[in-house]
């Protein structure tokens, strides 16, 4: 019967670490990035994809070496006219004439599940690309501390919860 008790604790334990795990996965004061296309149409797709991953990757070279979110943020702040003209220069070169928005502030997130979690919609800290209209699908992720980044030095597909003790030791 004290085995049977000591399991049953056992297991509460260990689904209650789960559950305090993925709660970590983005801290409270993460900033984020969202690209949101102009429409689900392939080619408006297709344009979100080569905004996001020339964003992540001068995001990667700006962000690289930061160490806390308030100097993530000043940076972000006074770099937004040049991760500006980049996107301008970008969809000019693909002829690309519907417009963007770019901003950094507070914006709204829909909910997102993603290897089996699942991602609260609200109001984060975010540096938003909204391209045309913005009625098409988005991306998003973690900007910092940066998971996305990771994904951008790496090219290889981000595992949020693999990278939790190792942002909770250097950020936390």
């Amino acid at each position: 019967m004290k085995k049977l008790i000591i399991s049953f604790i056992l297991i509460i334990a260990f689904y209650m670490m789960i559950g305090h795990v993925s709660s970590l996965a983005i801290p409270d004061d993460a900033l984020r990035i969202r690209v949101i296309a102009n429409s689900n149409s392939a080619y408006d797709q297709e344009i979100k994809s080569i905004v996001k991953e020339a964003t992540q990757k001068r995001l990667y070279e700006l962000l690289k070496n930061t160490k806390g979110v308030d100097k993530a943020r000043n940076i972000i702040n006074n770099n937004i006219l040049s991760l500006d003209t980049d996107i301008n220069k970008i969809l000019k070169d693909l002829d690309y004439n519907l417009g963007y928005d770019i901003n950094f502030g507070m914006n709204y997130f829909p909910e997102k599940e993603y290897k089996g979690t699942i991602y609260n919609e609200g109001y984060y800290e975010s540096l938003v690309i909204t391209l045309g209209s913005g009625g098409g699908d988005n991306w998003w992720c973690v900007l910092f501390p940066p998971l996305c980044l990771i994904e951008a030095e790496e090219s290889s597909e981000v595992e949020y919860t693999s990278y939790v003790k190792e942002l909770i030791e250097k950020y936390i």
